[in-house]
């Protein structure tokens, strides 16, 4: 049943991507993903993909969801951005690490798209540093007590629910906030190299009194539970974007290639063009490959599915980034032009390498695990 309603979910992902493309220029022109493509998602079930189906969702297993991810964001990058904050980044998690009542008073509304929902971590001084938080909590009766602002908060403009990070003095904890409540106030940001069209805000929290009910996996395990549990569902849907865009790119390369003549030829004939099309040929499909290691993993539960994931995400968004840098030299000056889809996907694969996590930490945390892991099984003399 599992592998069946993955594949109907694919077949209606392929549908609504052939009609999502051509807009997406005007999403990033606009800055706005127009409402009837969140609707458009919601009646699909695309909003609720990761979901287990007891909560409403498609209950799609991360290989499934995967495919899903990547088929969208060939399409629309900021459409994409929405599967991953919203299902991956507060869906995914809320299953994981909420409580029984969470689950049933925000689930089923997430699910069915009822309500959106946003993840309220990075801070004016607080983005790869996520545990010096400075937004406070203070628990008073049977509320807790939230000051402080967040920014960079993809979807906060439209979102309905925060999933948001405080501290008290270092005990970082998880609160899901709702928009209407007093003293929550969003302020929208314009202007971003990529992204544009995903509703990016600062939100700011005076004196804003949240249910202890809404309080997620306990005092304290707002970093250590919440968070890390929120970024490993985050990296796996930008990973799988990283193969998106980086293949959306590819074609764009070759098809411009195989028509646009110079000196007498297909610019795909000359040698240095070939030599650019054969590594994004390979860097596409190993990315592809490791983000499918990762979906395993997470099936299989096994130990290493954390550090498959950082591996996935750091080589996708490397790549895509290279092969996007190489469609805008294939297209010359048409790839410098808004008209052409390789200038919005070359400024779209540079935010892959900040988000969920910099690239320069994911290398930290690989080297890491490669010292652990290899350096003990080398049986020869190393002086």
């Amino acid at each position: 049943m599992a592998e069946a309603t993955g594949t109907d979910a694919l077949a209606r992902a392929a549908s609504f991507s052939a009609t999502l493309a051509p807009r997406a220029q005007e999403f990033d022109r606009t800055e706005r993903l127009a409402p009837d493509v969140i609707e458009e998602m919601a009646a699909a079930g695309f909003l609720g993909a990761a979901i287990p189906v007891r909560w409403g969702g498609l209950g799609l297993d991360p290989l499934a969801y995967g495919e899903l991810t990547e088929t969208i964001g060939k399409a629309c990058c900021s459409t994409r951005a929405l599967l991953t904050v919203h299902t991956s980044l507060i869906g995914e998690t809320l299953a994981e690490r909420g409580s029984a009542r969470l689950k049933e008073k925000y689930l089923p509304d997430l699910a069915a798209g009822r309500r959106i929902g946003c993840f309220a971590l990075s801070e004016p001084g607080a983005g790869s540093d996520a545990a010096s938080v400075s937004t406070t909590y203070v628990g008073k009766g049977d509320v807790f007590v939230l000051n402080g602002e967040k920014k960079w908060i993809s979807f906060a403009g439209l979102a309905d629910v925060f999933l948001v990070f405080a501290t008290d003095n270092g005990a970082v904890s998880a609160f899901m906030v709702d928009r209407d409540t007093d003293g929550v106030e969003v302020h929208p940001m314009s202007g971003l190299l990529g992204n544009r069209a995903t509703h990016m805000a600062r939100v700011s929290f005076t004196d804003v009194a949240v249910p202890k009910e809404n309080l997620v996996a306990g005092i304290g395990a707002g970093f250590g539970f919440v968070a890390n549990t929120a970024l490993f569902f985050g990296r796996y849907s930008i990973a799988w974007a990283g193969v998106a865009i980086a293949q959306a790119a590819l074609e764009q390369m070759c098809a411009y290639a195989t028509s646009r003549v110079q000196f007498g030829v297909k610019i795909g004939a000359h040698q240095l063009v070939q030599k650019m099309v054969a590594d994004a040929v390979s860097n596409v499909a190993a990315a592809r490959e490791l983000c499918r290691r990762a979906g395993r993993s997470r099936i299989e539960r096994d130990q290493d599915a954390v550090m498959h994931t950082n591996v996935a995400k750091y080589f996708s968004s490397t790549i895509a980034q290279q092969v996007t840098s190489d469609a805008v030299q294939v297209l010359g000056g048409n790839g410098c032009w808004s008209e052409y889809p390789a200038e919005r996907l070359f400024r779209e694969a540079k935010i892959l390498e900040i988000i969920e996590g910099t690239s320069q930490l994911q290398q930290i945390l690989i080297a890491d695990h490669g010292y652990k892991s290899f350096a003990g099984r080398h049986g020869g003399n190393l002086s």
